[in-house]
């Protein structure tokens, strides 16, 4: 029993690589585990040799010895974006 792939499979397969191929590069990650952070986690900035500042997640973090430059909380991707109530105005 062979199995053929028709073009709309194969369109269908493209489409969802490039999706989450899209997704990946739009991603955070750990420079040290190239983990990526969880939503409520603590990450912290580093200052690598290269003068680029470098993200390491709160596993990675006892593996260095200086602190960091900042520490942050990972928000949900929908963070800023809620509806807010304002006051009426009279």
């Amino acid at each position: 029993m062979a199995f053929h792939i028709t073009d709309i499979e194969q369109l269908e397969q493209f489409l969802l690589r490039r999706g989450v191929g899209a997704l990946e590069a739009d991603r955070d990650r750990c420079g040290d585990c190239g983990r990526t952070p969880l939503t409520g986690e603590h990450v912290h900035i580093y200052r690598a040799p290269a003068r680029q500042d470098r993200l390491v997640c709160e596993l990675c973090r006892p593996a260095h010895r200086e602190s960091p430059l900042a520490s942050e909380l990972v928000r949900h991707c929908e963070h800023g974006h809620a509806v807010r109530l304002t006051a009426r105005a009279a």
